[in-house]
């Protein structure tokens, strides 16, 4: 089971990594609409979600439908980092609170599942 589990994290991950790809894309300004739905960076997001989809199908086939969701949480922590780490958001004492949270409940539900 825990095979799955790191499949379904993995595309979890794969899709935040999409996720920034798109908004670096959205932070440019482009020629015309067409550009700005086929360049490079968004094509190559989008073939990331499906990696991502087919990752989860996969993990699906091993893991209760109910740990899905719990992992599938860790995306809120990713994207979180990338916030940080790339685009130099702030992070305040709520948005720490709330990913020890989700920590907190991916920690309990795996030890007790």
């Amino acid at each position: 089971m825990w095979k799955y589990a790191l499949i379904l994290v993995t595309g979890t991950f794969i899709s935040s990594i999409s996720q920034v790809l798109l908004k670096k894309a959205a932070m440019k300004k482009y020629d015309n609409i067409l550009r700005e739905y086929l360049n490079a960076p968004v094509i190559f997001a989008y073939t990331l979600f499906f990696v991502s989809t087919m990752a989860s199908v996969l993990a699906y086939k091993g893991l209760p439908i109910s740990m899905g969701p719990v992992l599938e949480g860790t995306a809120y922590i990713f994207v979180t980092f990338f916030g940080v780490t790339i685009f130099h958001e702030k992070i305040n004492p709520m948005r720490i609170v709330s990913l020890a949270l989700i920590l907190l409940g991916i920690t309990i539900y795996a030890l007790w599942a």
